[in-house]
């Protein structure tokens, strides 16, 4: 096949642009990096912390301990959208959709009950909860959105609906759990630069007064 000289120029344009593309998308996706970990850090103040890079430009796990404020342990994971990556950047907003923020709470009280709350429609293969057929559902609605919650108790739900409630975009919570035999509370959202510093405040205080109190009334 024949390369006229105008397929060569729109693949230098293309190498351009995608060239272009990778310094600024690469600079964006570490000063996103350095704002959550900064945010993060200086709400949680942990005593000890480790990081586990994720590769390239897609972002880092944090393990936190804390051992105060009814908080044992503190771990998050950040993930990315590849903005340094022209090609395969749009194909991410389709598959992966925003960028995401998975956090993990062991707290020092003990969890007693399971209880869910996951954004209807949101996850095109629904995450598997064990012992899922024992626990009681029904859809509950947080700002306009819907919500699957599974509980043993309807007063777990209503704890973590008012957590989802209390944050600066309800929405963008996706799943928000109380796991008792990992001992584990656990938030998946979308995080933004703008909001997050202010909801892991409202996470960590809900954590110390609310899910603490609520070990003595469940």
């Amino acid at each position: 096949m024949e390369i006229t000289s105008g397929v060569i120029l729109a693949l230098m344009v293309l190498a351009a642009i995608s060239s272009i593309q990778f310094f600024k998308g690469r600079k964006l996706n570490l000063a996103l990096m350095q704002h959550y970990l900064r945010s993060i850090e200086d709400v949680v103040k942990p005593e000890n912390k480790e990081y586990i890079w994720l590769g390239g430009y897609v972002g880092f796990r944090a393990f936190y301990k804390i051992n105060r404020d009814n908080i044992r342990k503190f771990e998050y994971t950040l993930t990315l959208l590849p903005r340094q990556s022209i090609l395969y950047f749009p194909i991410a907003l389709l598959t992966s959709r925003h960028d995401k923020l998975y956090i993990i709470i062991k707290p020092l009280s003990q969890i007693k009950h399971e209880a869910h709350l996951i954004q209807k429609d949101y996850y095109r293969m629904k995450p598997k909860i064990e012992n899922e057929e024992f626990l009681q559902r029904e859809i509950v609605e947080i700002a306009g959105k819907k919500y699957e919650a599974l509980y043993e108790k309807k007063r777990d739900v209503e704890l973590l609906k008012y957590l989802v409630e209390s944050l600066s975009k309800p929405h963008n919570v996706k799943h928000v759990s109380l796991t008792p035999k990992t001992n584990v509370f656990y938030i998946f959202m979308k995080p933004e630069p703008d909001t997050t510093e202010e909801d892991i405040k409202k996470i960590v205080e809900f954590t110390k007064r609310k899910l603490k109190e609520s070990q003595f009334t469940s």
